[in-house]
């Protein structure tokens, strides 16, 4: 038996056939229903070679191999198929079902960065962890079961930046994440809420999804923006000030850096508010510069982020259950798996489309 899958070898992707993986010991082999394009999966493609060195640098974990086959793809909702050995079976054949991107095999393996034998979800079927399946509500469509994942992530960076109620937020370029990072706030009350993006689709898109102000950092500065909007006279709702910087009647101000370009941080120091926050939650593979006197002479906070905890993951889930979340607007196309590499290169140049869903 044989399936689909989309290869990436030497940074270039193409359809090829491979066996249908077998589970083992504790696994769960699932059928793909669909799964989103990460903009991790981009800087994979493109830049390879610096994610696989920055991974080995830190962690001296081998993420994958330039020269051989991967398969990606790491959000996903898929159909349970068949149990491995020692498994217990408690959700049956057919029951939908998503999970964080781990194989627990010694050492755990991460989906979405390995070969055929454990494939990611841009395949027809691969191989998930019984112990970390979480069920899907019938409620959910499986699109939207995909995305808990891209929430995820959106709700550890609002977690990490303690945005706290009388915070006035900056969203800064509306990609998925961004847009994530925007419900979430929307969700919990937070705001109003700045976005800036070029786009004028990502604009409109970060409208549907709750931010209040939206600007082309082309011709406003969302830090003039925030000005406008962040202003108080209500002594208990100011922000901390300094010495340097006293008598500034703004509430708080957190910045999310959605973009993962060098420079971008850069930027967000010489314009945000003195005793700002900011959360970086862009991934950028490139190095990258900045000006610490500005950080410094400012007080600014800068908080790095990374993916989520299983917790947070199954939060995200919840949300979606609920109702809580209206993300439905985040989606702007589908395709097959013959249509991946295409999608690549049109998400390769933001404009048309924020999140592409592969319908296997």
């Amino acid at each position: 038996m044989s399936m689909n899958v989309v290869s990436m070898v030497n940074g270039e992707l193409e359809v090829v056939q491979v066996p249908i993986p077998k589970p083992g010991p504790g696994e769960v082999l699932v059928k793909t229903l669909a799964v989103g394009i990460c903009g991790s999966d981009l800087h994979a493609l493109k830049h390879g070679a610096d994610l696989v060195a920055g991974v080995h640098a830190v962690s001296g974990i081998e993420l994958f191999k330039l020269d051989e086959p991967v398969v990606m793809g790491h959000e996903f909702c898929a159909e349970v198929v068949e149990y491995g050995p020692d498994t217990r079976g408690t959700l049956g054949p057919g029951t939908r079902v998503t999970s964080v991107p781990f194989l627990l095999r010694p050492p755990v393996l991460l989906l979405g960065y390995a070969g055929y034998e454990t494939p990611g979800a841009y395949a027809e079927y691969m191989l998930l962890s019984e112990d970390l399946l979480l069920p899907v509500p019938d409620e959910v469509p499986n699109e939207i079961a995909a995305l808990a994942e891209p929430l995820a992530v959106a709700l550890h960076a609002v977690n990490r930046g303690a945005v706290g109620a009388d915070d006035v937020p900056i969203v800064i370029g509306c990609g998925p994440i961004g847009l994530a990072v925007i419900a979430i706030l929307k969700m919990r009350g937070i705001g109003p809420i700045v976005a800036a993006d070029f786009s004028p689709t990502r604009r409109a898109l970060a409208e549907k999804l709750g931010a209040d102000v939206v600007v082309d950092p082309a011709e406003t500065s969302p830090y003039e923006a925030w000005n406008s909007i962040a202003a108080t006279d209500d002594p208990a709702r100011i922000g901390r000030q300094t010495t340097m910087f006293p008598g500034a009647a703004f509430r708080p101000s957190v910045v999310f850096e959605c973009v993962g370009v060098p420079g971008v941080i850069q930027q967000i120091l010489a314009g945000a508010a003195p005793c700002s926050k900011v959360v970086v939650a862009g991934v950028c593979m490139e190095q990258d510069a900045f000006q610490p006197t500005y950080a410094l002479l400012k007080e600014i906070d800068v908080v790095f982020c990374m993916a989520y905890t299983p917790d947070e993951f199954a939060q995200a889930l919840g949300h979606l259950a609920a109702g809580e979340l209206e993300i439905a607007p985040l989606i702007t196309s589908h395709v097959g798996l013959d249509e991946v590499p295409e999608a690549f290169t049109r998400l390769a140049a933001p404009g048309r489309d924020a999140k592409i869903i592969v319908i296997p």
